[in-house]
């Protein structure tokens, strides 16, 4: 297992989940949500600079068949848009399939309900795709995912 703080992105249309890992790579938190559109990008830039964060590993919405639709585009797109900005190999793409549901049904347990809910499922979604793929490292020992080239 590679040590080093990973962040985990789960893009949506309006916001965009952000957790966190330890530096041994072992668990995911929640960490921020942040604003889709102007800026969006710079945050996330940021908030890799201000975690050190080794990798960013970007959720990749697919069907339960694997087909990619208009969300995994939108994806890949601002998976690559990352990428450009960090430095090679730092972004990953790793398929997100129920994280979002996986979140909510975990909020809803833990008596979270509502708006409050609302404000803090996409960070909860980004913490359970990271904690799966820091997962899928530790049994496979390869980074996980696909990962996305930068422009530089």
């Amino acid at each position: 297992m590679r040590i080093g703080v990973r962040l985990g992105v789960d893009v949506g249309s309006v916001r965009i989940g952000v957790a966190r890992s330890d530096p041994g790579g072992v668990l995911a938190s929640p960490l921020e949500t942040v604003k889709a559109g102007k800026g969006d990008v710079d945050r996330l830039v940021r908030l890799v600079e201000e975690n050190e964060a080794i990798e960013v590993i970007v959720g990749l919405p697919t069907s339960l068949s694997g087909r990619e639709g208009p969300a995994a585009a939108s994806a890949r797109r601002f998976a690559a848009m990352l990428a450009g900005r960090l430095s090679p190999e730092a972004v990953r793409l790793y398929d997100e399939r129920l994280t979002t549901v996986t979140a909510e049904s975990g909020l809803r347990a833990g008596g979270v309900h509502g708006q409050a809910r609302r404000k803090v499922v996409d960070q909860a979604a980004a913490a359970v795709l990271l904690q799966a793929a820091l997962d899928g490292e530790r049994l496979t020992g390869r980074p996980p995912g696909e990962s996305v080239p930068g422009s530089g």
